[in-house]
């Protein structure tokens, strides 16, 4: 027997208009539900209880007894009928009409008081348990509340406010402090502090300015911002991840599956156990009593509750699953397959050795070049600026900028002419001189050079490259402890460079200079030895290696829908400490799904035997069958707070407060800043 909850009416009301409710179920069973309210509940027990007060205070009071104990029976016993007749309407039979005929059995009986408490007791017990499943839901059901329902339009010079709905792509809006975000969109103007938690399960705020993304749901905590909408509505990252949750709340595993196929036997055969007892000991206490406590609902709700709150779980923390089926498969991986580049790096270059030459000094050449580099947009400019910024450098005012597409930078700084970029660049702008004779590092390894010249002389050169991610080899460590055997990495970039990731992560296995169909053959060859393989990648340019894997996992898949299709799980964000945590979710999952089949069977098994035997009556029963549904509900509810010790990662302080580099020996500065 199953009932919607308050919630879920509410929804069902909007979604069949009909008048059918389609409530969830226990499940995924298809159960009709029972359009039953609390006050309903409370308004037929208090007719039940005025009945034992009556009885108790007046002497030959029978009639009254009787009629309030029938009124009571009637408010309590007609939604469960009524369910009951829409399920044999539709030519099925199911487990609510076990507490329908219980009921019916303990009214024709006369018994009017134990038929009105059983029916307050199973429908109280489901609206207990409809309210609890329903707070594991809570972090996903929240996805409907984030984005705002108003937003304000810019047109022209003016405001105005419109529904969120009507916004379109193209359209300009406002986002003042303190605003939820109506819209993914593009920031034209201003800058802010975005709380992204909902999108991307980190809860420190992110600080955004021009040409930076942001997301519908997420907060503006300060400053002012005029976003240009780049997808509205439900096709928002937000809308998008809301839909694929609730979809994978409905899917099932293989073993809810076989209980769908079988359940249909479940009720006859409850009805064959009931006619025997009624023949061997002619009790109908005792038949009621069995029909009452065989209801399944503990069995049933062992899987769904389970997934539904380990579903929440992940969502709180930005984890994307599309099918609670790869949710459980997680549980079963016995290697990770790593992509290098935007996965185990941060696919951004950051500056990591400065040379000056001669009497410069490392203040001097990072004034130079970022002041230089300030109105390029290339990686290694952007590199560069944000490292004066870190250190406090003052940039300076340039003039005469010119780019050249992928070569370097030309300007005027302080009289001087500045030259910037590889070495081939600044010969071809005429500067002399050996550019490589103090250069101590291989290009090779991953490095990328710039060279900086004033006047025509050579001052320095830039060092920087790609950046592993700082939780990675916390998170690798985690995965090793978790039993995950063999951990690989799979990438496209050369030997040299790939061997320094592994180094700095601990990785032991790497394979370099993969062209996509090489990591496919090595996934393929690691399935083939046995392994259940979780491949991980940015979901861009890794598809068909996360298509090969058993599951597969994108990196950073907020505003990229590519990444959120690609995978079947999906991180909202790049932290890679969720991956552990994605695999102890899954073994804790299917531990509390045993625990909770262990028990529906047992329960029902020691119920049953009970009941036939004379030890329950039906009223006990009907509080036992609750009491277990209940303990399900309750132990898979611990699922939910997993994971709430897992904060954003943050990159340990510098020995040394970051300050302009120093002169080391020989004239060369080793600098090695971190991003968290």
């Amino acid at each position: 027997m199953q009932v919607t909850s308050l919630v879920s009416l509410q929804t069902d009301s909007k979604t069949h208009p009909d008048g059918c409710e389609c409530g969830h179920d226990h499940g995924g069973l298809d159960h009709s539900h029972t359009n039953v309210r609390l006050w309903q509940t409370l308004l037929g027990a208090v007719f039940v209880v005025n009945s034992f007060v009556v009885d108790w205070l007046f002497d030959h009071a029978g009639t009254v007894r009787d009629l309030s104990a029938l009124v009571g029976t009637v408010i309590l016993g007609t939604p469960i009928l009524v369910v009951a007749f829409k399920d044999l309407r539709l030519g099925r039979l199911s487990i609510n009409e076990l507490v329908a005929l219980g009921v019916l059995a303990s009214a024709a009986t006369g018994d009017f008081r134990t038929a009105g408490i059983v029916a307050f007791f199973m429908l109280l017990g489901e609206l207990i348990e409809t309210r609890t499943a329903a707070g594991a839901r809570a972090s996903i059901q929240s996805l409907v509340r984030l984005t705002p329902t108003k937003a304000r339009r810019i047109v022209g010079n003016a405001e105005e406010e419109v529904p969120a709905s009507d916004l379109k792509v193209g359209d300009s809006i406002r986002i003042r402090p303190g605003d939820n975000i109506a819209a993914d969109g593009v920031i034209v103007s201003g800058q802010g502090s975005i709380n992204q938690a909902n999108i991307t399960g980190e809860s420190l705020p992110v600080d955004k300015g021009p040409g930076e993304q942001v997301f519908a749901g997420t907060i503006n905590l300060n400053g002012a911002l005029e976003v240009k909408v780049t997808k509205a509505g439900q096709d928002t990252t937000i809308g998008r991840v809301r839909e694929l949750i609730l979809a994978a709340e409905k899917t099932k595993l293989p073993f809810m599956r076989i209980i769908d196929q079988y359940m249909g036997y479940y009720t006859p055969l409850t009805l064959v156990i009931a006619a025997l007892v009624w023949a061997f000991t002619r009790d109908l206490n005792r038949v009621i009593a069995v029909l009452v406590v065989a209801c399944p609902c503990a069995f049933i709700l062992a899987t769904p509750t389970a997934m539904v709150a380990a579903l929440s779980a992940a969502a709180r923390l930005g984890i994307l699953v599309k099918n609670i089926a790869d949710l459980e498969a997680a549980a079963r991986i016995s290697a990770f397959v790593f992509d290098k580049t935007g996965t185990l790096t941060t696919g951004k270059l950051v500056v990591s050795r400065l040379n000056p030459i001669g009497d410069v000094t490392p203040a001097d050449l990072l004034r130079a070049a970022a002041s230089t580099e300030r109105f390029s947009n290339h990686p290694t400019a952007r590199a560069v600026v944000q490292l004066a910024a870190e250190a406090g450098v003052p940039l300076a005012d340039v003039g005469d900028f010119k780019e050249t597409a992928g070569k370097g930078v030309a300007a005027t700084l302080d009289g001087a002419r500045m030259v910037i970029g590889r070495a081939t660049f600044l010969r071809d702008q005429g500067i002399s001189g050996d550019l490589s004779a103090t250069v101590d590092i291989d290009e090779t390894a991953g490095f990328s050079l710039l060279f900086v010249a004033r006047d025509g002389q050579c001052i320095g050169w830039i060092g920087l490259q790609d950046q592993t991610r700082a939780e990675a080899a916390e998170a690798l460590k985690d995965l090793q402890a978790a039993g995950i055997r063999r951990v690989a990495m799979v990438s496209g970039d050369r030997r040299q460079v790939a061997e320094r990731v592994a180094l700095e992560i601990g990785i032991t296995e790497v394979v370099a200079e993969c062209l996509p169909q090489d990591k496919v053959e090595f996934v393929k060859a690691m399935k083939a030895k046995g392994h259940r393989v979780a491949v991980i990648g940015d979901g861009v340019n890794d598809a068909p290696a996360l298509a090969a894997g058993d599951i597969s996992i994108a990196m950073g898949a907020a505003g990229s829908e590519v990444a959120i299709n690609s995978a079947t799980i999906a991180l909202m964000n790049s932290d890679l400490r969720r991956l552990p945590f994605l695999v102890k979710l899954s073994r804790m999952s299917r531990s509390v799904i045993n625990q909770n089949f262990l028990f529906g069977v047992l329960f029902i098994i020691g119920g049953l035997t009970a009941a036939a035997m004379g030890y329950l009556n039906p009223i006990v029963a009907a509080i036992m069958h609750n009491a277990g549904s209940l303990i399900v509900v309750f132990n898979s509810a611990r699922l939910v707070r997993m994971g709430e010790e897992l904060e954003p990662f943050h990159a340990p302080a510098p020995a040394e407060p970051t300050a302009p580099p120093t002169h080391s020996a020989g004239g060369q500065q080793s600098l090695v800043p971190v991003n968290a």
